[in-house]
């Protein structure tokens, strides 16, 4: 068993805990596409494929996930632009940067995204009005991850 297998199998039992339904990683040529039906079931397709280690190095992966709310809502949303633990406040006992019903400016924090141990603030894409949090404080996000759901103004 190599280091890949023990990776795959780790990112499976994360996958399994959490609450996504779908995910698919790319890297160079090598692709996973895991989901959950109704019964919490993993289904996995792997296509793998060789991949030189120069490749391999500078391949990037890209995480997309699917939640049913996100794909009933035909509201905009800021998404996560990185993996990280999300915060709603600039530190512990502050108050949060937004709440729902906030009207923000664009270029506005809005949130924080920890990434190793870096702390980057998101900003307001756009004038916006805040109608829900879809994360919990404290909450591991992933890449392109809706955080928000806003009301363009």
């Amino acid at each position: 068993m190599n280091k890949q297998d023990l990776n795959i199998k780790e990112l499976i039992r994360i996958f399994d805990k959490s609450g996504m339904t779908k995910l698919k990683i790319t890297e160079g040529d090598f692709c996973i596409d895991m989901r959950k039906d109704a019964s919490s079931q993993t289904f996995i397709n792997e296509m793998p494929q060789i991949v030189s280690s120069a490749a391999h190095q500078t391949a990037t992966v890209k995480i997309q996930e699917e939640s049913a709310e996100s794909q009933k809502s035909s509201l905009p949303t800021f998404k996560s632009p990185m993996v990280g633990t999300f915060y709603k406040a600039p530190s512990p006992g502050a108050e949060a940067f937004v709440k729902i019903g906030s009207v923000v400016k664009k270029g506005q924090p809005i949130a924080i995204v920890e990434a190793m141990k870096i702390m980057n603030e998101i900003d307001a894409e756009f004038d916006c009005r805040i109608v829900d949090i879809l994360v919990e404080d404290g909450q591991p996000v992933e890449f392109d991850m809706p955080l928000f759901s806003v009301e363009k103004l």
